[in-house]
């Protein structure tokens, strides 16, 4: 039932507080998080008013090659070549790919062997309708962007309960993948780790369509044009606590003590059901450290680099001619066997123009590739590109070698999203406890990942390697599970 939500916020987290929360949110987080995004994502954005579509990444380039939208073809500025080449896209596909490119196993750590496969096959099925595999890309691939990325359990209210054990129990749980520029943390004050509030905010626009009056349905017929979609924009705020659960919707610049309250309850799991995971550890801040954000001032420098390079060789390329004392020489084109007659003894035709080697610009450019190699750990090899011969790299421990900052950042990263994942499935079976749909005991919820090797392995090799694990005392059901016989492996 929807109502005016003045006072309707708990008395610890009052209206005022969570207005403020989200403008400083959109004064000081939000842009830069936006940022982020863009230099990742290199989208194309057309300036207001103007003809010229624009790349993200432009606005890191010098003012002298930037590209005014206002300005016309024949202007100085518009005809300046610019080169965007986004290092940044590939290098955090990288890795996602080295993280999440392989099945990530879940197992329980209940002694019971019948029950911890009732607690897998239930995970299991919780992770599935959720996305599978694409959940765990979406969390690295997040993370890695802005540095953090947060997920929110949730449990679908349904009239009956369904059986313990069926599939459906499952599908009512739902993890929602929170994006930093949506989530507003409230902090406790004496312990940054621990949350007080979690507040949601985002914008929607309305997909209302404009009446269509006699003034509209002329000016269609006139310019050729169709209905438009209102440009009314609607904002949604969630606020969790430990107790209570509140959602507000009202249009853009409304309080939130004069939005609608669209929905609110108790919160029956006791606790805030979000679970923060950071990218990579940043001691005494919320916000885990972001792959992007290093790569930036760099990816400025190599695609202002590429730009000059770009214009030198457009200027360069071509042989031009200069012509003096020969009549109509602009209009006759220069080619084979073409020639001129004159009786002006002091005619010439002049060369001058192509393109020279310049050693200093390409090293510039090399050394910047390297730098970005450095700061983001990801070579062009980790890619699956080749500039020159590997020479004797067959070896397992000369790719190893190459990659070696990858596979460290890999390491780390493995702690971070693997202590997270593990408080997201005991979250999840908390709240399946505390509905119903899959009664288990707190002792119960704990959980152990089994990653895959991030390098390729054949499979005469992963089989070595099983033998001697197996000779070592590693027990038969983990060896199966990293072979990817789990279902082999409880039998």
């Amino acid at each position: 039932m929807s109502h005016t939500a003045e006072h309707a916020i708990s008395d610890t987290v009052p209206s005022a507080l969570v207005e403020l929360l989200i403008e400083e949110h959109q004064a000081s987080t939000e842009p830069r998080l936006r940022r982020l995004w863009d230099y990742y994502r290199n989208p194309s954005k057309r300036e207001t008013g103007g003809k010229l579509s624009h790349l993200a990444q432009e606005v890191g380039l010098p003012k002298r090659l930037a590209r005014s939208g206002g300005g016309d073809s024949t202007s100085a500025v518009a005809s300046r070549e610019v080169v965007i080449e986004n290092d940044i896209a590939w290098r955090m596909h990288t890795h996602v790919d080295f993280m999440f490119g392989k099945p990530l196993s879940i197992q329980s750590t209940v002694k019971d062997p019948a029950r911890a496969r009732a607690i897998q096959r239930f995970l299991q099925k919780v992770i599935a309708s959720n996305g599978g595999s694409r959940f765990f890309q979406d969390l690295g691939l997040l993370g890695s962007i802005y540095g953090y990325v947060d997920v929110l359990v949730r449990v679908a209210d349904i009239n009956e309960t369904p059986v313990d054990g069926d599939s459906s129990a499952a599908d009512r749980v739902v993890l929602e993948t929170i994006e930093a520029p949506r989530a507003i943390p409230l902090l406790d004050s004496r312990d940054y780790r621990q949350l007080d509030a979690y507040v949601l905010h985002f914008r929607q626009r309305t997909t209302q369509v404009e009446q269509n009056h006699f003034l509209s349905r002329v000016r269609n017929r006139v310019l050729g044009g169709v209905g438009r979609r209102q440009r009314v924009v609607v904002e949604h705020t969630e606020v969790w606590t430990a107790q209570t659960h509140q959602n507000f919707v009202g249009k853009e610049g409304v309080p939130i003590a004069d939005r609608t309250l669209v929905g609110q309850g108790l919160n029956r799991l006791g606790r805030i059901p979000v679970v923060h995971i950071q990218n990579l550890s940043q001691p005494f801040f919320y916000e885990g450290l972001s792959e992007v954000e290093p790569l930036i001032p760099l990816q400025d420098e190599l695609n202002t680099r590429l730009s000059d390079r770009a214009n030198r060789v457009t200027f360069q390329s071509f042989k031009m001619y200069l012509g003096k004392g020969i009549e109509k020489f602009t209009e006759r084109p220069v080619g084979p066997g073409q020639m001129w007659a004159t009786d002006n003894p002091d005619a010439s035709i002049t060369e001058f123009g192509g393109d020279g080697s310049n050693p200093s610009e390409e090293e510039h450019i090399r050394e910047m590739r390297e730098a970005m190699d450095k700061a983001s750990a990801v070579n062009p090899l980790a890619a699956g590109v080749l500039r020159s011969k590997v020479g004797n790299l067959t070896s397992e421990n000369a790719l190893r070698i190459v990659m070696m900052g990858l596979l460290a950042k890999v390491d780390k990263k493995r702690l971070t999203y693997g202590d997270g994942i593990e408080q997201v499935c005991e979250m999840v079976l908390h709240a399946a406890d505390v509905y119903g749909l899959f009664p288990n005991l707190p002792e119960e919820r704990g959980v152990r990942l089994d990653w895959a090797e991030p390098l390729p392995d054949t499979d005469s090799q992963l089989l070595r390697n099983a033998l001697l694990k197996l000779e070592a005392g590693v027990p038969r059901q983990q060896v199966l599970t990293e072979l990817g016989y789990a279902d082999q492996a409880g039998t």
